[in-house]
């Protein structure tokens, strides 16, 4: 289970990168952050049982905070 977290900090790692490159700074910044969350876990050499409660708190955060972005934050038709 170590190795799926190296799996998605690398994955997070390429999307740190394209938005670098993309110049969407504060997303990137976001994402490196991931990064640097899901590497030191991988590290811990912890249960599965306790990766799989840390994925399934990791998605809780990550939707109450999408949730709260997208309908507090987040402006209709902004941009176009």
């Amino acid at each position: 289970m170590d190795r799926m977290f190296r799996v998605l900090a690398f994955w997070t790692g390429i999307f740190t990168i394209m938005f670098y490159v993309g110049e969407m700074y504060t997303t990137s910044v976001l994402f490196l952050v991931q990064t640097a969350f899901f590497l030191t876990l991988s590290y811990l050499n912890l249960s599965e049982r306790m990766y799989m409660y840390l994925f399934g708190a990791y998605l809780t955060v990550f939707m109450i905070g999408f949730t709260w972005y997208s309908e507090f934050i987040m402006v209709p038709g902004f941009g176009h």
